[in-house]
Parts: C-alpha cells; structure tokens; sequence
C-alpha cells in the first residue's frame, strides 16, 4: 500500500513528529538556565544543531526546563564546543513555540555529516520567578511579590484574574484560592513592581510559565499590587495526648487550630485520622486519655462521616467549616497504635 505524501517526507528527511520526550539540559552556562543545549538519547548526552534554530525553538526548551522567558539563542558554539566524541544528535529543529517539550516539535534525528560542534547551539533563558506572599497571616495570603535580578518586587493586577491566582497558590504548595484582588489589607509595596499584564490559562506549574510584559515594564502604581488568598493546605494533628498518635483530634484553618465535634462519630473516621498521621490501628482510649484539658479554640468540623475509603480526612463529608451545635465537652478524642519503625540490618 502507497505511503501518504506527508509520511513518506518525514521518513526520507528523517524529521521526527512523534511526541518523544526527550530529556534537555543546558550546559557550560553561568546557571541552569543558560549553556549549550543537550539531550539524553541512547542513554548519551549529545548537542543539537543549530541550523534553522531560532527563538521559537529557544521558547519551547526555556518552558521545558522551567526557566523564564527567552533572553536569546547562540550559535557557533559561543558556550563551548561539545566533546569531539560526543554526538551531535538533533538538526533542523522546527517547533511552533507553543509546544510544552521539545520532543513535540519536528526535528532532524538523523544528524547531518556537515554540522560540527563549532555550530553547537545554545540559549540564554530568564531564571526562574521565586514567588512569596507577604504581609498576610500565613504563607498562604498576602500582597504577591516576586524575586528578580536580587530584588523582590510586586505584580501589577491588570488583567490578573481567578486563573493567575491558581497558579500562584499551587507554586506556595497551598490549596486551592479563595479570593485575589489588589493589595488591599496586605499593604502597597514599596520596592519595584516586577511584572504586569500576567496572563496564565491556570494550569501552569510556576508563574515563571505564564504570559507576561518584560521583567520591570510596566504602567501601574503600587496601588494596583496584586493580593492573593490561598487555602492553607489541610492539616491535622493529635494534641495533648502522650504520643503523636493519641490526643485531641485538631484541624487546621483559617490560620488557627481547632477541634472537632463528635456529633455522629464514628469507627471509620478514626480509621482515616490514624492512616493519615502514620499511626497504627485505632485503639480504645485510656482513662487518663479521657483526662486532657479542655481546648479554648474554635469548633471547626462537625457532623464528620467517612466512608473509611478517604486518603485524607478533609474529603470526608461534614457540615460547613465553623458551623456546629457543640461545646468543646464534645470535642473528639482518638487514639492510634503506634507502629513500630522497621528493623535495619
């Protein structure tokens, strides 16, 4: 059977369009995000090429390597010559520059006899953006800044919305956002004002992956600095008991620990509470255990049920954070076996 016209022009031409994720790094630079390209194939480092490279092909690998925005491509191996045995392993890298990898662009894998590594190609990407939340009640809230040429500066919130936000509170390791707008309660910030019009689809991993004016550029006012609000990651603990795994069981929100009701207990949830925390099996409460102080804080969870098939405790069903009919002579107790730490040798 006859070959399409398009297939048989990749197989003579040697042109990859696969999707093949190859591993890149960048080296002889004066940091991870700038040297001479490599990629891992056969279980070798090799350079690519630089016919045909450009600055949609310098895009691609600056988003693959979690590296800022494109500073420029080189060639004439201006980061160094690869090793005279190393291969040079890709030509005529062709990417749109929208690709995430680049192994999703087309390419030469072939080689091609009259490229040396005197045209081995390199590139200068922006470092990575650091990001903090500053001037609010956790890591997880406050006036959003970010790191750059050894300054933190602020973000502008033009055209900032819900999907900014998201990224920037999964980068923090935070849950998911409750709110963004500008500083606000979080204060106005008083150094430079970094970035402006950020534009993320809201599946980024970092805010260095998202649209952007240049570093520095910008039309705004530190009363346009942008505010965010995270959920603080789910947390919970066994408190005032004689071990990690006995105690008052306790949540964390809002910035504060509070107790849990025990309105319509039940075996299951103590099951889920001691899996999460690394416990053994749950135990029966000692006398004493029944003994601990009364806690002050707030009641945040009531009405708990698990069907005992939750990772964690925060996707077991419950009333409203904060909404309760209880007193803290309701709080719950749990106590977990304590498994033993295995044996070396």
């Amino acid at each position: 059977m006859a070959l399409p016209a398009t297939v048989l022009l990749l197989v003579i031409v040697g042109l990859s369009a696969s999707g093949t994720e190859l591993r890149a790094r960048l080296v002889n630079g004066p940091s991870s995000c700038s040297g001479r390209i490599e990629v891992l194939r056969e279980g070798q480092w090799g350079t690519i090429c630089d016919d045909d490279w450009d600055l949609n092909d310098t895009k691609v690998l600056c988003r693959q390597l979690g590296c800022g925005a494109p500073i420029g491509s080189y060639s004439s191996g201006v980061y160094g010559e690869g090793a005279t045995d190393q291969p040079i392993w890709l030509t005529d890298v062709n990417c749109r520059g929208t690709e995430s990898l680049l192994g999703h662009c087309r390419y030469n894998e072939e080689g091609e006899p009259h490229c040396k590594h005197d045209e081995d190609a390199g590139v200068k990407c922006e470092e990575p953006l650091q990001v903090r939340l500053t001037n609010g009640s956790t890591a997880c809230n406050g006036r959003l800044e970010v790191f750059h040429a050894g300054q933190w500066g602020t973000v502008c919130d033009d055209s900032w919305d819900i999907k900014d936000a998201r990224v920037v509170c999964r980068e923090l390791g935070c849950a998911s956002v409750q709110r963004t707008s500008n500083c606000g309660r979080f204060g106005e910030g008083t150094s430079r004002i970094w970035l402006d019009e950020v534009q993320c689809t809201g599946k980024e991993s970092s805010l260095t992956q998202c649209a952007a004016m240049n570093r520095g550029e910008h039309d705004c006012s530190h009363q346009e600095d942008v505010g965010v609000v995270c959920r603080d990651p789910f947390k919970l603990r066994l408190s005032e008991g004689p071990h990690a795994c006995a105690g008052r069981l306790e949540v964390f929100h809002e910035a504060q620990w509070g107790t849990v009701c025990n309105d319509h207990w039940q075996q299951k949830n103590t099951e889920v509470v001691c899996q999460e925390l690394g416990c053994g099996s749950p135990e029966p409460l000692k006398k004493r255990q029944r003994r601990l102080a009364s806690a002050t804080g707030p009641i945040w969870l009531d009405d708990v049920v698990c069907s005992g098939e939750e990772r964690t405790f925060q996707n077991c069903r419950h009333r409203v954070w904060g909404y309760h009919d209880c007193t803290h002579r309701e709080d719950i107790y749990i106590s977990c076996s304590v498994l033993s730490p295995p044996s070396v040798g």
